[in-house]
């Protein structure tokens, strides 16, 4: 299934880098207080990974933790049920909490971990995605800061994935099918 052949780039390495660190110092300019940052695997890895760093060179210190919340399992469509599957395991009392993810879709797996953790004290739950479809939206949600808004196909690389295949990929592009090639 893998093969550079049949993934069409949306975005390359090069503006995800630069808007990583634009999203960097937005980020540092909302001026967050005792800063947790929990990333939502898998998919948001490489993104997150790249983003702690700016976050470091924009002089932020943040905690890291990770959220394995889980809609889709092996398919290409939401479930429409969260669930989690590894939760953190620092407390976020009256902390400023980050989430990142890497794309805000539906808006259900973003909004179960945001009202989580609003319900476990944090002072201030942000939202940090590397992607955003407008219109897709199951539930009422708006990110606080992204990255990119994204055509309405199903997207791979850059840490994303269809049925754990094209994680790999340093930029996001979208699965070519028969029906492209016609």
């Amino acid at each position: 299934m893998s093969g550079e052949r049949r993934v069409k780039v949306l975005f390359d390495e090069t503006a995800i880098a630069a808007r990583t660190e634009a999203l960097a110092r937005e980020i540092a300019a909302a001026a967050p207080k005792d800063l947790l940052v929990v990333a939502i695997l898998k998919g948001s890895f490489m993104f997150a990974a790249d983003l702690l760093r700016a976050l470091h060179r924009a002089g932020l210190e943040p905690q890291v933790e990770f959220f394995h919340l889980s809609s889709y399992l092996d398919g290409t469509v939401s479930s429409g049920t969260v669930r989690i599957l590894r939760d953190i395991d620092s407390p976020v009392r009256d902390r400023d909490v980050l989430v990142i993810d890497d794309i805000l879709e539906s808006g259900r797996t973003l909004a179960f971990a945001k009202d989580l953790l609003a319900a476990r004290g944090a002072r201030r739950v942000l939202i940090c995605t590397m992607l955003e479809k407008p219109g897709k939206r199951a539930v009422p949600l708006t990110a606080d800061f992204v990255g990119f808004v994204c055509p309405d196909a199903f997207v791979v690389g850059y840490g994303m994935d269809v049925a754990h295949y094209y994680r790999e990929l340093p930029f996001i592009g979208r699965v070519v099918t028969e029906q492209d090639a016609d």
